[in-house]
Formats: structure tokens, sequence, C-alpha cells
């Protein structure tokens, strides 16, 4: 008996492996491994995540015919059959191809969740690393101009600080993440897009307009989120660039970059260098600064570890240091100049992640924190004219300390409905607690700024699939902040319309505030007028509230050798109890501001953006937004002069245009063009600076060209590439020509693009 059974077990066993074969092979892109590509068999409910080679094996597959899917981010998908014969192991090699206009890649900015950005109800526009590098990026603020609706400007002559304008709304609208997380304090973000390297960058994900609820105060513009570099596969890079600023000043970077992924692909680590010396620039011959000197050092690293198959645990931490001085280009202590601004900033930031999915992945359940701290030493300080006063400046020279500290803790929770009246979707709710501590001092001055504000808010949000053609994304959040005095309740609701595979309809409304803020871009200390200007908060300075509605047609069509569309977008927001600054007049120390609620404001505008690709040899991107930003009664800026309604350094049109050709692939020629319109400024009178009245300016308009060319030279046998590149940046020296002169000139009187001529050269050692 027991004979008998031992043969029919073994007769089972073969008969089995008869009826089944084993399917495994290569995912590979340009004859080059993808690391954990998803291969699937959709007819069984089978499938693998490849190796960090594109290896995979499937075991035990029925005979027949069978429909293969193989998809990884920043590829076009593969469809095919497959044909599994009985106890024979069929070898692929599966070649995927790069989707440069990345039409439909993941993105989970707009909802807090993975969806595919056609998919998403919610416009989401990508800036990816090959992006940064063919605009020769060297910054997070260097990528930012080449997207529809925004504009990085740069906003002191002396310390050359940058912000972003998202939709005709300044720095303090819109929200910027790392992570996902709002770690970028206000005083970081002063300087902060100058302070992250590319090289610490995975991706960009940027949400025009305030209907993105789902992050709280400032995101009445936009959010921005900063995706750090994730480990996917074993790579390294080493790159040093140099650049000539008008032939005048030597700027130099040099950046690496290095991951390790385990045999498992259950653990890894990217870790990112850079350091960076800039010296001082002067257009003017004044010998004062137009650019400041910068000596930038960042090291940081994000790690990933799986200890199951449906949990992951994510940290990064970085660190950045900096030193900047703008102003008399003399070789001295900063307070012995006679103007100058000196800031050493010293910024640790980081977060941590831990993701549990559960019930079949329907569920999951996300803890996460996130935090920041800024320690910053500054001297901000222009020498007075008697002998009296310079006696007693020197004595008590306005240097100052700043410590900001910002943290973020929060969890959420995701429930899918696979079957959900008729369609599916997925429920997300969250609550999370921001604290944000500031202290800034500069006691020369008698300037204190020493406030703790908090803010706590949950968040519902409900993404309803209702058919293969229609989405509805409904939610809200209450956000209870420090510094006003009640809830506030911003709900948001989007609609996504699919007219075939081509076309996408998007309607969106929104809801949001602002509190009042105890330093953000609003409140820079300048000097205007042979002074110092200060800006303060109002008594009973209320929170501004947002009404914000976009509306948009997306179409892409894709044939065999090309993809080419177009986003016509539409936007509107009503801004109540709109801050603006006062002017309050002059005290001992120089101008004065107060920070005030306006009757209202009204932003509105439109913004085309278009691009094609032809046979992934030519790729043109472009856009251009023409918009209005205006109070809804005249604001004084300037005591003496009259009211205008008109948002000032606001341009009516702006735009980009990028175009790239890859004649190879170890050949790249890129173009890049950005184009601001004219803008409206004030411009403060001083002794000496060649401006002899208090006035407003009309900026001209500025073309800003950039070319960049790039050869690899391959060695295949040690897996290793060396890239050559060099380019020019503001080809026609599209440069500002009237700064003021001298001590007294007014540092907030720049305008137009951030740099004169530049041109460069670098190399890059990188694995294959």
């Amino acid at each position: 008996m027991n004979y008998l059974l031992f043969f029919l077990a073994i007769t089972g066993s073969c008969i089995l492996s008869a009826q089944t074969g084993n399917l495994g092979g290569v995912v590979q892109s340009d004859h080059q491994g993808l690391p954990f590509a998803t291969v699937r068999l959709p007819d069984l409910d089978r499938g693998q995540i490849a190796d960090a080679d594109g290896q995979f094996l499937l075991t035990d597959i029925p005979t027949g015919i069978h429909r293969l899917e193989v998809r990884m981010i920043g590829y076009s998908p593969y469809r095919g059959e497959v044909e599994v014969t009985a106890g024979i192991s069929t070898n692929l090699e599966i070649e995927l191809a790069e989707n440069m206009s990345a039409l439909n890649e993941v993105v989970v900015t707009a909802t807090r969740t993975a969806k595919r950005r056609l998919d998403a109800p919610v416009i989401v526009s990508l800036v990816d690393r090959k992006q940064l590098d063919r605009t020769a990026a060297m910054t997070l603020s260097d990528g930012l101009s080449f997207q529809p609706g925004l504009r990085v400007e740069t906003d002191c002559q002396t310390c050359n600080y940058t912000q972003l304008r998202m939709n005709g709304l300044q720095g303090g609208y819109s929200q910027i993440l790392i992570n996902g997380r709002p770690i970028f304090s206000p005083l970081t973000g002063l300087y902060g897009m100058e302070q992250i390297p590319v090289n610490m960058i995975e991706r960009i994900e940027v949400v025009r307009g305030g209907v993105s609820a789902l992050y709280g105060s400032s995101a009445i513009g936009g959010t921005v989120n900063v995706i750090t570099r994730v480990p996917v596969r074993n790579d390294y890079s080493l790159s040093g660039t140099f650049q000539s600023i008008d032939g005048r000043t030597n700027d130099r970077i040099l950046s690496g970059n290095a991951t390790v992924v385990n045999s498992g692909g259950n653990a890894g680590a990217n870790v990112f260098v850079n350091q960076r010396n800039r010296e001082t620039y002067d257009a003017n011959g004044d010998n004062f600064s137009e650019l400041p000197a910068l000596k930038n050092s960042a090291v940081g690293t994000n790690l990933f570890y799986l200890p199951t198959e449906n949990q992951k645990l994510e940290a990064s931490l970085s660190y950045l240091h900096e030193y900047r001085y703008g102003g008399e280009m003399v070789d001295r202590p900063a307070h012995l100049t006679r103007q100058a601004e000196e800031r050493t900033h010293r910024v640790m930031m980081g977060s941590l992640d831990y993701r549990v999915d559960f019930n079949d992945d329907r569920n999951a359940l996300i803890l996460y924190y996130g935090g920041q701290r800024t320690a910053r030493d500054h001297y901000t300080g222009i020498q007075p004219d008697t002998e009296d006063e310079l006696r007693d400046f020197r004595a008590t020279p306005p240097y100052g300390t700043s410590v900001v500290t910002t943290h973020q803790g929060g969890l959420q929770f995701n429930n899918g409905f696979p079957d959900f009246l008729g369609g599916k979707a997925v429920l997300t709710l969250g609550a999370e607690y921001v604290y944000d501590d500031v202290f800034d001092e500069i006691p020369a001055y008698n300037y204190l700024i020493d406030q703790t504000t908090t803010n706590l808010g949950v968040f519902l949000q409900h993404d309803w699939d209702i058919s293969p053609r229609l989405a509805l994304l409904a939610g809200f959040r209450i956000d209870k902040h420090r510094m006003v005095d009640h809830a506030i309740w911003s709900p948001r609701l989007s609609a996504l319309y699919k007219a075939g595979e081509t076309t996408q309809f998007r309607l969106g409304w929104g809801t949001g505030f602002r509190a009042p803020q105890a330093f953000d871009t609003d409140l820079h200390i300048a000097f205007a007028g042979g002074g110092v200007s200060r800006i303060s908060l109002a008594e009973e300075l209320r929170e501004e509230r947002s009404h914000s509605y976009t509306a948009s047609v997306n179409y892409d069509r894709a044939t065999e050798h090309f993809i080419a569309g177009f986003t016509l977008e539409g936007f509107y927001t009503r801004l109540r109890d709109a801050f603006y600054q006062f002017p309050l007049g002059r005290d001992a120390f120089g101008e004065r501001f107060e920070k005030r609620n306006g009757a209202g404001a009204t932003v509105r505008g439109i913004s085309l953006e278009t691009r094609a690709n032809f046979d992934y040899l030519v790729q043109i991107d472009a856009g251009y937004t023409v918009q209005s930003s205006r109070f809804d009664e005249a604001v004084e800026n300037i005591a003496g002069l009259p009211a205008r309604r008109a948002f000032l350094r606001t341009p009516n049109q702006y735009g980009y245009a990028t175009l790239t050709y890859t004649p190879t692939a170890d050949w790249s020629l890129s173009a890049n063009l950005v184009h601001t319109g004219t803008m409206q400024l004030v411009h403060f009178a001083g002794e000496g600076t060649g401006q002899s009245t208090d006035e407003y300016f009309d900026s001209p308009t500025f073309t800003d060209l950039g070319l960049r060319l790039a050869r690899t030279f391959r060695a295949e046998r040690r897996g290793a590439g060396l890239e050559v590149f060099g380019g020019v940046k503001n080809l026609f020296d599209a440069y500002q020509q009237n700064f003021d002169t001298g001590k007294n000139r007014d540092s907030n009187f720049i305008y137009g693009p951030g740099l004169p001529r530049t041109l460069y050269v670098g190399l890059r050692l990188k694995s294959l």
C-alpha cells in the first residue's frame, strides 16, 4: 500500500510539472537592467517585482498563452503575449522605452496617495532629474522656472534671497514641502531654495492653485513638494562644474551621490554631498556686490527598509551650511564695511515615515515625522556719515542671531473600496500637528521676534473613480492655528472627466487661509535711502482667507513616432482681508512698514502649456501665463506717492520654453528660455545712488536664453561613463542695467534674471 501511494505521488508530481513552465528574464532600457520593475500576468493574477538588476522569475505558470504587462515609473508600459511551454523555462528580454513626456507617472502630492497623473483630478506638474540637468540647474531655485504659472525671482541686491511666485501670488502664499512635510520654515524659505542642491532632488511635484486643502496654511498659491533622491539600484556619480560669471567672477560646484541597495531589494541608502564656492560679483563697478559670495556645503542621506512585504520604513537626514556675504567688496569684518549683509546658516532637517499595508492592500496606515532646526548668525548694517554716529555704530554693531525650530508629526489612514457604487474609491483621513518656534534678534535696532506658533489640523478626503471616464475628489481640512482665534474649515472639490484616451477636463474649487506669521518673505530687512527698512505686524491683524477656482483641458496624442499635447488652464483666486505693507515713515534706523489687512484682492489668469516628443530624438516643452493681480482698493506703497491697486513685482505675462535634441544616447543638446514681462516696482531715493526722488518704476521685459551640450564616453566593461558638458546661461546678457550705486542704494530695487551671461563647463563620472 505504501509503495502504491509513493508511486501515485511521484506520478502526480510529474503530471503537474508537465502542465506548467517557468517564465523569467530581464527588464531593461537601452540594454541596462531596470531595478524593481513590476512584471504581471493579469489573467492569472500573478506577478513579481524585478530585482536590482532587472531580473525576474515566475515559476509554475500554467501552460498556454498569457497576457504580460511590465511597468516602471518613467517608462512606457510593455504589453504583450507570452507562451509558456510545459516543463520549459521561457527566457525574455523586455525593453522598456523611456517615457520622456512623463504623461502618466505616479504622483502623490495632489491627493496624499499614489495616483497616475492622468487619473488625478488635480493637475500635477513634474520636474525630474533629467529636466534639472537639461536646464543646467544647480539649486532648487534654478529648476522651478520651467513650469507653467511659476516664476522664481531675486528680491535683494545685497543678499540675493529668492522667492517663488505661483499663479500671480508671492512666496508667502506657496507651501514648499520636503518629502511631503512642511518643514521649510519661513526663515529657511528666504534662502533655502538656493541652499538645496539639485543632486539632493529625485523629482519635484507642483500643484498650482489653492485646490489642495490637505496641507493647511500658506498653500493658497500652490504646493511644491521636493522629493529627495530615492535608493533604487547600486550606482554612483561624481561631478564638478566651473562657472565664469561675466568673465569676472568664478563659481565652483562639486557634488556626489552614491546608492547601495541590498541583494534582496528590501533595504537601501542614498548619500549625497555638495560643495559650492562663488565669489562676489559687481555689475556696475561701484565696488558693492550685486551677487553675494556663497560658500555652501550640504550632506545627507535617504534610507529605506522593508521589514516585511507589506511594511516600509523611510528616513532622511540632511545638513546644510551656508556662508553668504553681500555689500562692499573689501577684505574687512562686516561691521567695518560701509554697507553689508552677512549670513551664516546651519540647517538640520530630516523625516521619518512608517507605512503598513493590510487587508489585501486595501488599507494603509502611515505614521510620519518631519523636523528642521536653523541657526543663523547675521549682520545687516550701513555705516552712518557723522563721526559721533559712526563711533556709536561701531560700539554696538548690528549683529544678530536667529534660531528657528519646526516639528511636524502626524498619521494618515487610507481605506480602499474596490467596489463603491459601481466604481472604486479611496477614503483618506488623518491628523497632524505643526510646531514652529522663531527667535530673531538684532539688539542694535531694538529688533526682536520671539514667537511660537502651533497648528493642529485634521483632514478627510474621498477620492472616487465613478467610472473609467469620471472621477470626483472631495474633502476638507480643519485647522486650529495659534495666531487665529477660531478653527478654520477649508473644503475642496475637484472633478475629472476623460473624453477618450486623449483628453481630460478638470474643474476645481478650494478654500484656504494664511495666518499672520512672525517671519516670512514679507518681513525681510532691506536697505533703502541710507537706512535699514523693517516690517512689523499690525495689532489685530486677521488671517487672510481665499477661494480658488481652476478649470483646465489637457490633450495628449501619441503615435508610433511622436507624442504631442497641450494643457490650457484658467485660475481665479479671491482673497479676503488681503495683506499689504503700509509705509509708516522713517525712524532713527530707516524706513518702517506695517503689515495690514486690506479690503481684498483678486488674482486671475490663463496658462498654456505645450509639449511634443518626436521619436525620443527631439523634445519641446513651453508654457506661457497671462494674468492680473489687483487689490480691490488702492494701497499706499511709499509715503507721498499715489496709491495703486496692482501687486508690485508681479508681471502680467511670463513664460518658458525648453528644447532637447538627443541624436544618440551619448549626445545631448538643450536650449532653455525664460521670458519675464514688465512689472511695477517702487524705487527709494538715496544720496549718491543715482536716484534723486522716490518713484514707481515699470521694468523692461527680459528674455533669458541658455544652451547646454553634453557628451558621454562609455567604458562598458567597467560599467562607468564620463559625461563632459558645457554651455552658457543668459546668452544675450539680458541683465538689469540700472542698479543703484553706493552704500545708500535701495536693495529691493532689483529685477530680471538672477545671473548675467555665464559660461560653464563640467565633468561627471557616473555608473551605467
